[in-house]
């Protein structure tokens, strides 16, 4: 009977226990709802800027060659060295040349026998179709030696400089690029520019184009190509640069930087200190004043200005209570008390 006594006891404790403590979170709830949390504000206003995006890239030759020639055996000689400047049509490889002689040899034999069929079928002694077969043989043989001519006696298709050199006369061929050719008077770089620039980014738009190696100087550039696809992960679209370089300052492999003005815009912006982020996410947002009361606002950024930044997307307008000063302790429905208005 005394056990029974007890155990009533002790939930009658327990009940009491959870009582107060219902009361007492129910009251700090209303401590934490009736706290006046000072701030500052500023008013919401449209400005006009000059827009402007920076990217970084790496320059990459305009055009590269692997000299790579479609037939094997042995490189006979190379007729240039790593940093040699070569026009077009210059003779770069020789390789083995017993293949295209054989097919040369070929090419003139049946070039006789032709002639000679011509002679027979306007005297008939031959039927039109022997002499098809000849002529037909004569010109896969004449094709057969322009490829192996061209793979033989390798040229150069354009002017660049030899960047690369993998084997020594005499060596077997086996696959590998003989040489490499580059061409870098002119170069190229693709720049990756967020989707909601894509309707401003057109061809020929100029570009600066800046390096740590020359600093405090620009070169210019313009785009050449705007790609027409955006990346459905990173919601970036590509644009390749046309850069000139006949002075041969810049160089395949630099580091870069590529600026470029996409023109006037009416904008919304905000002082970038009041933009907070969610923790554990890249969500960001701010906290408007409406009638002594916080209201927090999620928000898409665009560009930087300095102390300001660009408010792409959002519930935001022009006249809004923005606060600059306590957002930090700031929870949604806060009420907040405005000790200073800019």
């Amino acid at each position: 009977m005394k056990s029974i006594h007890l155990s009533i006891l002790s939930v009658a404790l327990l009940l009491a226990a959870f009582v107060t403590s219902a009361c007492g979170g129910k009251q700090d709830q209303q401590q934490v709802e009736q706290r006046t949390e000072l701030v500052e504000t500023t008013t919401l206003v449209m400005a006009d800027i000059s827009r402007e995006v920076e990217f970084s890239t790496t320059l990459e030759e305009w055009k590269k060659l692997s000299v790579s020639p479609s037939v094997t055996g042995k490189i006979e000689h190379i007729y240039t060295e790593v940093g040699t400047d070569v026009n077009a049509g210059t003779m770069l490889v020789r390789m083995d040349q017993n293949q295209y002689n054989t097919t040369k040899l070929t090419y003139a034999n049946l070039g006789v026998e032709l002639q000679r069929m011509e002679t027979l079928r306007e005297s008939g002694a031959v039927s039109q179709q022997t002499y098809d077969q000849t002529k037909l043989s004569y010109e896969q043989t004449k094709e057969s030696l322009d490829f192996l001519e061209k793979n033989t006696f390798v040229r150069a298709p354009f002017s660049g400089v030899i960047s690369a050199r993998n084997y020594e006369d005499g060596e077997l061929y086996s696959g590998q690029a003989i040489l490499v050719l580059s061409h870098i008077s002119t170069l190229k770089a693709l720049i990756a520019i967020p989707e909601g620039y894509f309707p401003l980014v057109k061809n020929g738009m100029p570009v600066m184009i800046q390096t740590d190696i020359y600093p405090g100087e620009t070169f210019p550039a313009t785009i050449d190509i705007v790609y027409p696809v955006i990346d459905p992960v990173s919601h970036t679209f590509l644009a390749k640069l046309r850069i000139p370089n006949a002075n041969l300052r810049l160089r395949p492999g630099m580091y870069a930087k590529t600026r470029m003005s996409l023109g006037k815009a009416h904008i919304l912006v905000v002082p970038y200190q009041s933009v907070l982020r969610l923790t554990g996410s890249n969500d960001r947002y701010v906290f408007l004043e409406e009638n002594g009361v916080a209201r927090r606002v999620f928000v898409k950024l665009g560009q930087r200005f300095d102390e300001n930044v660009e408010i792409l997307e959002g519930d935001l307008k022009e006249g809004d209570h923005l606060v600059t000063v306590g957002q930090g302790k700031l929870v949604d429905g806060s009420k907040l008390n405005v000790i200073k208005e800019n």
